[in-house]
């Protein structure tokens, strides 16, 4: 079984090699794939999405250079998380204060975990960091529709959320909050870093 094992691994590793492939080589591929899944022409992803045809035509080419507004259209556009382009949570919002959630410690004490979120059944997680300099504001329209976003303030301040739940948020901080509805980022110090999870079905 364990030769089995190790030969299949061996396989998988040295597929995942063989298959090396450009940031825009990998969007043009899988934006092509979702595109035709969807059945939709690139006119009318275009227009879903608010961009213009021969931008589309050029990222599905494998050029171009996307912003991240572009991508989270098309992806809202294709109803998918952005992050499928690269390769119902929780509706409440939940705010957590550095030093409020329920430490677990190690017997020896040197190592506390602190449980923030956990993830439903079938549940998808993607985990981007994000460093934003002050006064820096990113506005994003609404995400697919079941789309949570759990932010976790490493350094800095933030102010976040959604139009009728934004908080300011300081080192150690955890917000999560329904983010099929517009919401926006916005640095109150130079160097905030968050650690944000987009949680999806």
């Amino acid at each position: 079984m364990t030769d089995n094992l190790s030969k299949r691994t061996f396989v998988f590793y040295k597929e995942q090699i063989l298959e090396t492939m450009t940031p825009n080589e990998t969007i043009a591929r899988n934006l092509g794939a979702e595109r035709s899944k969807a059945g939709l022409s690139l006119s009318q992803l275009a227009h879903n999405a608010g961009i213009a045809k021969s931008t589309l035509s050029q990222l599905e080419s494998g050029n171009g250079n996307p912003s991240i507004e572009t991508l989270w259209a098309l992806a809202n556009a294709l109803d998918i998380p952005v992050s499928r382009l690269f390769e119902q949570p929780a509706r409440q919002t939940r705010l957590v204060r550095a030093g409020e959630a329920r430490a677990i410690y190690s017997g020896d004490t040197r190592m506390m975990a602190a449980l923030l979120a956990s993830s439903p059944p079938a549940g998808r997680w993607d985990l981007y960091i994000q460093t934003m300099q002050k006064n820096a504001v990113l506005r994003s329209d609404p995400h697919q529709t079941g789309t949570v976003e759990h932010l976790l303030v490493q350094k800095g301040r933030l102010k976040a959320g959604p139009q009728s739940g934004q908080v300011e948020l300081e080192a150690g901080d955890y917000y999560s909050f329904p983010a099929d509805q517009p919401h926006s980022y916005e640095a109150l110090e130079e160097e905030t870093v968050v650690i944000t999870i987009m949680e999806s079905r």
